[in-house]
């Protein structure tokens, strides 16, 4: 059986909660909207950073081509490098 999400995080007081809960209210939806692409921008950003610590040697495309399999999966990835290999080819191509 799956465990209940608790009300708070256990290491905030009811009193913050409270506070965070008004001011998040008190927020656009602008605001908010920002607040939550910032937020994926910069798990994004710390999830890419630690792929390449883990392979320094690692290209910044297969960095990328390896987020995705990472995030979305295998067949995306595929996808994603037959297409930037296809995009490359046919750059090689032109005058």
């Amino acid at each position: 059986m799956a465990r209940a999400i608790p009300a708070r995080p256990a290491d905030t007081t009811a009193d913050a909660e409270r506070v965070q809960v008004a001011l998040l209210r008190e927020t656009s939806i602008a605001g908010r909207l920002g607040r939550a692409f910032g937020l994926t921008a910069t798990v994004i950003g710390l999830a890419r950073r630690s792929l390449a610590r883990a392979d320094p040697s690692a290209s910044p495309r297969e960095l990328t081509v390896r987020f995705v399999e990472l995030h979305y999966g295998a067949e995306l990835a595929t996808g994603l490098r037959a297409h930037l290999e296809a995009r490359d080819g046919d750059e090689r191509r032109e005058p």
